[in-house]
């Protein structure tokens, strides 16, 4: 690195600093990341917020208001929050106060909403000056004991004020309500669940610290979502999620089956899946209908008002309803996955994943933690008042002398501290005693006072001694919130339910409704693809773009499924019946599926239920794949063959008992194709033997019919001393006979 001169003393120079970038920018990532990681996306296991979300409730609940209060603009608590505690911008906090007054985003709203907040639908909240807000019930058992030392506070970002680290959380919030959130690096995803489950499995833990997780799931059954709908996660994957803290939920929508006469049915949605937008699923079932591959849906409308009822029409009669919705549950978002992963902030601000079992064991250790700060605030104040108490009760008892005192004496506040040995407050107390306190009666009160306050103060000194009577109070505290937001009030009960998917072949229905008639798929040099009816007898007829020619010209039927296999060892699969037609030049296969440009199309073949494959890399390894395990409808494929940066080299059928591979070096091998494993995925074994170069193609046939190879006239040539080459697989093999294509392959491409 080249060395600079230090700038001179004085002005802005001595602002410059002379270091590695990668150095410089190493660290100051550092610090954005982890400033990303704690104080925006991660929420805290103690409170289940993030510091916006409690920013904003501490604003509310200092500007008083509470939910027996009048609301107020949403614009003044934004500004009142963005003014004092979050210098982040106006729009991220009003979007943080619309989403906790969502009654189908949050399962417990933290915030009442007067106007327009949104909807289901995907529609925005009104502007933050047209609506208003309060606390609800829930936030402020939430905020109960802010004001009573129950937790620790930090200086504002200006140092003006102070802001509360976490909040003293009346109910296990973090899963109550759930959270979401990307970091830098990890992120953050817990579905919402019911407090009365939380709570009942924060009792057992009580009672029991040593109970499993599933002991625990006794209580919590699994999520509870806001918009209702049905989760259909068996019970081993929702126990292993809440051990690990990692998985996911299936949770679709809620359906009725409604008969409108004469043999004809409808199906009504009452009940959405979590996070899905009403107004995007009807536009995504439309566009399913279109585009034909919802084949046993006939129409959908939206009849919602303010309750949803999504109306869909089977395309005939005679489909089952659980048979369309099987198949709708798989082609759109009437069924989704909620992806698990309770990665949060614990009581020291470092970010971790915890288990079902751990996040209540944090939340149920910080309310221990907030009830004895509360207690230890009590006794202070309680310790204050008895101080005063007793001073009153000395000036009671001497109250001719104290009258004398403050009637004659120059200084009587020195003269009664010395005459009676008290303190200043207690001198101060007396002092600013009126006349009419001096009554019988208020001594009498003042003694009452006295006494029940040193009960009081026992009776905290012996809670404080005692960890038992400590967790007890806790268990009483939960309780108590229970009966608030019980199973039997509107909004404690129980939202989702749970079932399990019934086993139905929706593809075989749909195939069903499929017209069987063949088709010619043609994928040409560059990647379009296309199906043209009927058989293509003469290829030379087919049109292309210009400078693109003919690659695959595959015969199959609309009813099949079309296996594409890559170079990098990839299957992709498409239905027939969904390609593009022929009366144009198709469409590009690389939009239809994940496919990179440096990655080769090997082979396109319709599929065979049960058929045999024999795929080998250009590393010259290889095994017998049946075709089932190739078939997966994703865009990213299915992953079959591991292969190297050789990448892929053949994929051909099975339809003999003798296998021919000839490497780079014009070596030939042959050996039984009993000696290659059968496999699903994987590497699989070696075919053949290079010092240099590898695979480059080969031939399965049977040993009754005889090998053969295709001249660069076209001719077929067959190959009768194929045993003299015969060997055991991974062999060397021996050079090509007489006459053999010098491109060293058996068939050309």
């Amino acid at each position: 690195m080249t060395k600079h001169t230090p700038p001179p003393a004085g002005g802005d120079g001595d602002r410059i600093i002379d270091e590695p970038l990668s150095e410089a920018l190493s660290r100051r990532y550092l610090a954005y990341a982890l400033s990303t990681i704690t104080g925006r996306a991660l929420p805290d296991v103690r409170d289940g917020l993030k510091p916006v979300q409690r920013r904003v409730l501490y604003a509310m609940n200092e500007m008083r208001l509470n939910p027996e209060a009048a609301s107020r603009k949403c614009a003044k608590v934004v500004g009142e929050v963005m003014g004092q505690y979050h210098p982040h911008g106006d729009q991220s906090i009003y979007d943080t106060l619309v989403r906790m007054a969502q009654d189908f985003a949050q399962r417990y709203q933290l915030v009442n909403g007067q106007g327009n907040f949104g909807n289901i639908d995907g529609d925005n909240a009104a502007a933050m000056r047209y609506t208003e807000c309060k606390l609800t019930a829930a936030a402020k058992l939430l905020l109960d004991g802010i004001d009573e030392d129950a937790v620790d506070f930090r200086p504002t970002y200006d140092g003006q004020d102070e802001e509360p680290v976490v909040l003293p959380g009346g109910f296990p919030n973090l899963l109550a309500n759930g959270a979401t959130g990307i970091a830098v690096g990890m992120a953050t995803s817990i579905p919402p669940h019911n407090v009365a489950e939380l709570i009942d499995a924060c009792l057992l833990l009580l009672d029991n610290p040593e109970a499993a997780t599933a002991d625990l799931m006794a209580h919590v059954q699994g999520p509870d979502f806001p918009t209702g709908g049905v989760i259909v996660e068996g019970r081993a994957s929702l126990l292993e999620t809440y051990e690990t803290g990692r998985g996911g939920v299936r949770h679709r929508a809620r359906w009725t089956k409604e008969e409108t006469g004469r043999g004809t049915y409808q199906i009504v949605v009452t009940e959405m899946p979590y996070q899905v937008k009403k107004a995007e699923l009807v536009e995504q079932l439309a566009g399913l209908i279109e585009n034909k591959r919802a084949v046993l849906l006939g129409d959908v409308r939206d009849e919602s008002a303010e309750d949803i009822r999504l109306v869909l029409e089977p395309k005939s009669r005679n489909v089952e309803a659980e048979v369309l919705m099987e198949s709708l549950f798989k082609l759109s978002d009437l069924e989704t996955r909620f992806p698990v992963n309770i990665n949060v902030l614990d009581a020291r601000g470092s970010p971790g994943v915890m288990g079902l079992k751990t996040a209540l064991r944090a939340f149920l250790d910080h309310r221990r933690d907030v009830l004895v700060r509360r207690a230890r605030h009590r006794l202070g104040k309680i310790e204050a008042r008895l101080h005063i108490l007793d001073g009153l009760l000395i000036a009671y008892l001497n109250l001719d002398e104290v009258i004398r005192i403050v009637r004659y004496e120059d200084d009587p506040k020195a003269r009664l501290i010395a005459a009676f040995d008290l303190t200043e407050i207690q001198a101060d107390a007396i002092l600013n005693t009126r006349l009419r306190q001096l009554a019988r009666l208020e001594e009498m009160e003042i003694r009452r006072e006295h006494a029940e306050l040193a009960e009081e103060r026992d009776g905290l000194v012996k809670m404080l001694a005692s960890d038992k009577q400590q967790w007890k109070l806790v268990g009483m505290g939960l309780s108590a919130v229970r009966a608030v937001m019980g199973p039997d009030t509107e909004l404690g009960r129980r939202r989702s339910s749970f079932a399990d998917a019934p086993v139905v072949d929706a593809e075989a229905a749909m195939e069903a409704m499929i017209v069987r008639e063949p088709i010619t798929v043609i994928l040409s040099d560059r990647g379009w693809i296309r199906a043209a009816r009927g058989r293509v007898e003469d290829p030379s007829e087919l049109k292309f773009k210009e400078g693109d020619k003919l690659a695959f010209l595959v015969p199959a039927e609309t009813t099949d499924k079309l296996l594409i296999f890559a170079s990098d060892g990839r299957f992709f699969t498409l239905a027939c019946d969904k390609l593009p037609s022929a009366r144009g030049h198709g469409e590009p296969l690389r939009l239809m599926l994940d496919l990179d440009d440096k990655v080769r199309i090997l082979d396109v073949f319709a599929h065979k239920p049960g058929a045999r494959r024999f795929l080998a890399s250009k590393a010259g390894y290889g095994f017998v794949l049946v075709e089932d395990e190739a078939v997966a409808f994703r865009r990213a494929g299915k992953q079959v063959l591991n292969v190297d940066a050789g990448g892929a080299a053949v994929s051909l059928p099975m339809t003999g008992d003798q296998v021919a591979v000839i490497g780079d070096n014009g070596k030939i091998l042959v050996f039984p194709a009993s000696e290659l494993p059968e496999m699903s995925r994987g590497k699989g074994v070696k075919v053949q033997s290079y010092r240099e170069g590898g695979l480059r193609d080969a031939q399965v046939f049977s040993e009754a019919d005889g090998a053969s190879w295709i001249d660069a006239a076209g001719r077929t040539r067959v190959w009768t001393e194929w045993r003299d080459w015969a060997g055991k697989r991974a062999g060397a093999g021996k050079l090509a006979p007489r006459g053999f294509p010098t491109s060293k392959r058996f068939r050309p491409r």
